[in-house]
């Protein structure tokens, strides 16, 4: 299997996907939850399938409905909604209880969360923070353990997993929120971890077979390693599909993060990782 001789392929199907999201990221943002932004959360539950409109015309009727926001939350047989809106007082956020009740006489209030705007700020501003330190903390180990290029190569991978992650969401236009960051830094640890691996069988091809080019090297790696990376990520991916559609809206967020950034680090690390090692290799030939 010539996987590293296609490189150019693969390049250009990372690039392709990048560029689709912050196409997306660019046009329509992100779509930060109340742990960003600042407001208030309400969630209800109910008997039978209830429509955002129906929710709506009842925060109309309360004069909430402006800037609001209302997402279904319909999973595993339960109906939900998700009301978000401006930073309420609690006189509101009770006649909103009061009203949605009136009305669907089934309604449950599940949970109420309100998050302060300078909140809002310092937690994104840690989250960025947790990022760069994740960053660091991964250059100086893979440059101990192994090369400094490998460590290079390493971060340039892990952001192709994060930006596509980040990417699809801002197509999809679902939330991010703390769960989110906290995915997007397992993802990190997952991504490092499988190319890890291929990174140790290329470092003992390299002295294996000396003899011949790098590119072999690194291709036999891969391919030895293939059977290994598939496995284990198609029985991650599966458990992650189970959570997201058993598991309840709460962490639907979380699980579709992950499933889409260990699917891309799967992909980057068979497919973008070695590649970029080839390829600055042959830079350095020349």
């Amino acid at each position: 299997m010539d996987i590293l001789g296609k490189r150019k392929i693969w390049y250009t199907i990372s690039i392709i996907l990048i560029a689709i999201g912050l196409v997306f990221l660019l046009i329509n943002g992100l779509n930060l939850g109340i742990d960003f932004n600042g407001g208030t959360l309400m969630e209800f539950s109910f008997d039978n399938a209830v429509s955002s409109e129906q929710i709506r015309s009842i925060l109309e009727e309360i004069n909430i409905a402006e800037d609001s926001k209302i997402q279904q939350s319909d999973s595993a047989g339960v109906h939900g909604a998700i009301i978000r809106a401006q930073n309420l007082e609690s006189e509101e956020i009770i006649k909103i209880e009061e009203s949605i009740k009136a009305e669907f006489s089934t309604a449950e209030m599940l949970r109420t969360e309100m998050v302060g705007p300078t909140i809002g700020q310092e937690l994104r501003i840690n989250a960025l923070l947790a990022m760069l330190a994740a960053s660091i903390a991964i250059v100086a180990y893979i440059s101990f353990r192994f090369e400094f290029r490998f460590a290079v190569v390493s971060i340039i991978t892990l952001m192709h997993d994060v930006l596509i992650t980040i990417g699809v969401f801002a197509v999809l236009g679902r939330e991010v929120n703390t769960p989110f960051v906290a995915a997007l830094l397992t993802i990190v640890g997952y991504s490092i971890n499988d190319t890890i691996v291929i990174f140790d069988r290329i470092r003992e091809n390299m002295k294996l077979m000396h003899k011949v080019p790098f590119i072999e090297q690194a291709n036999t790696a891969v391919v030895d390693t293939l059977p290994r990376s598939i496995n284990t990520s198609l029985t991650t991916l599966i458990t992650i599909l189970a959570i997201y559609f058993f598991g309840g809206a709460s962490i639907q967020t979380f699980m579709l993060a992950l499933f889409i950034g260990m699917f891309a680090g799967t992909y980057s690390s068979i497919f973008v990782a070695s590649p970029l090692l080839v390829s600055w290799q042959k830079k350095l030939s020349n």
